[in-house]
């Protein structure tokens, strides 16, 4: 048997385990699920030094790989980093099961009652890089929503995923779920994410988290549906309205806080009126933090800023770098948001109501803020626990993948022997 027919049979295997515990999720108690989570989440804290040692070992080897300085900071695991991770498997437990839950129900002239409730997706796919946290965001909303679940991480996060993972498989036995429940994937060989991308008889979505290579890829490749997690190519734009104090503390912590989540600032759009009468500071924030300012021929004059070239629109830096550019006015930045952006998240500074609304209606990206720094684009910043991701597609999920968006819906109809004329 050759190596591409023994990943094959491996991730059909999986397949079929995962569709049987999937089998048995769709109909397990909300206190079942509730109680593997709470497990999972003390398996996590008891085995910390564990994770963290199996960290350190990834970290090593993404410094001989030369990841760069915000690649590690996704890939590391610190103390605070895994309490919190434990933290959202709690959050997610406490959290109401979706599944069951009556989303609307109304009665017809026919004496038809009829109801459309939440339901389990299935079998998820996730298929994600360097962030080993997704490991146990992903298998708890998964298991929230009553799906088995799929997992394949990166090569350089392999060693953190697998520790990860044995504290949520403790989880699962704890409640007497079927451990197949949760799986990860044992290879990182590249073969194993084709065989998943065409599995369409054992996975119902796909949910892709990375680079754009990864998600451009699934979505070239994949037979299964897939929930797309593009670029965060995030826009702050700042309006002449804007009130200063508020616009320096919201910039800096969107680019600086951490750089390398898909929520981090790439590009402010600065409104003319506003930087004749009140220049930007801001800048001089950002310069002073460390952070690469690529400016337009009109920002290039303030000391430190780099002119920026025309391949720094429309681009996800991930890194202690941002670009900026000067815009006549909300319209003007609306234009450059819908030509570069990635439809994830963008973000209006001003105190002007009409304004704000002129920027949320004529935008359509997934999360739309005001005054508020874009690091809040986040499952647990809106109160889902965890996320998989930002999905940035229109149909089925959008913005937060939580556990509710991991559901799909059934209507339940009800008559009294009613026939139809």
């Amino acid at each position: 048997m050759n190596e591409i027919t023994e990943i094959r049979s491996l991730m059909r295997d999986m397949g079929e385990r995962a569709r049987a515990a999937a089998s048995v999720l769709s109909t397990s108690p909300p206190e079942t699920k509730k109680a593997a989570l709470l497990a999972a989440a003390d398996a996590i804290m008891t085995d910390v030094a564990a994770i963290m040692e199996a960290n350190g070992v990834d970290m090593e080897g993404g410094r001989a790989k030369g990841l760069s300085s915000a690649m590690l900071d996704r890939l590391l695991l610190d103390q605070g980093r895994i309490e919190a991770m434990a933290g959202g498997l709690r959050s997610i437990a406490e959290q109401d099961d979706p599944v069951g839950e009556v989303m609307a129900e109304w009665d017809r002239p026919t004496g038809l009652h009829i109801r459309r409730v939440r339901t389990p997706i299935g079998v998820i796919g996730v298929i994600f890089e360097s962030r080993p946290n997704v490991t146990a965001d992903a298998g708890a909303l998964c298991l929230k929503a009553g799906n088995a679940v799929i997992l394949r991480g990166g090569s350089e996060a392999a060693k953190s995923n697998a520790a990860i993972h044995a504290a949520l498989v403790k989880g699962l036995k704890s409640a007497g779920l079927p451990e197949d429940s949760i799986q990860l994937v044992p290879t990182t060989d590249r073969a194993a994410v084709g065989e998943m991308l065409t599995m369409t008889d054992h996975i119902d979505v796909i949910v892709p988290r990375g680079g754009k290579g990864l998600v451009g890829r699934v979505q070239q490749d994949a037979r299964v549906p897939v929930f797309a997690h593009l670029e965060g190519i995030v826009h702050i734009y700042i309006d002449r309205s804007a009130d200063m104090e508020k616009a320096r503390a919201v910039i800096l912590n969107a680019k600086t806080r951490r750089t390398g989540i898909c929520g981090a600032a790439e590009c402010l759009l600065i409104d003319r009126a506003f930087y004749e009468g009140e220049g930007a500071p801001f800048i001089n924030d950002l310069v002073s933090a460390g952070v690469e300012v690529r400016g337009d021929d009109e920002l290039f004059s303030i000391r430190g800023v780099v002119p920026a070239g025309e391949d720094d629109w429309g681009r996800e830096f991930l890194d202690m770098i941002i670009a900026a550019r000067i815009v006549d006015g909300v319209d003007d930045a609306v234009v450059h948001i819908r030509k570069y952006g990635s439809n994830h998240t963008d973000c209006i500074i001003a105190e002007d109501d009409a304004v704000a609304d002129t920027f949320f209606r004529n935008l359509d990206s997934a999360i739309l803020m005001r005054n508020a720094s874009t690091q809040f684009a986040d499952g647990g910043e809106f109160g889902m626990g965890a996320e998989i991701g930002i999905a940035t597609g229109k149909l089925h999920a959008r913005g937060p993948v939580g556990a509710e968006q991991l559901t799909s819906f059934k209507y339940l109809v009800e008559g009294n022997g009613t026939v139809r004329a």
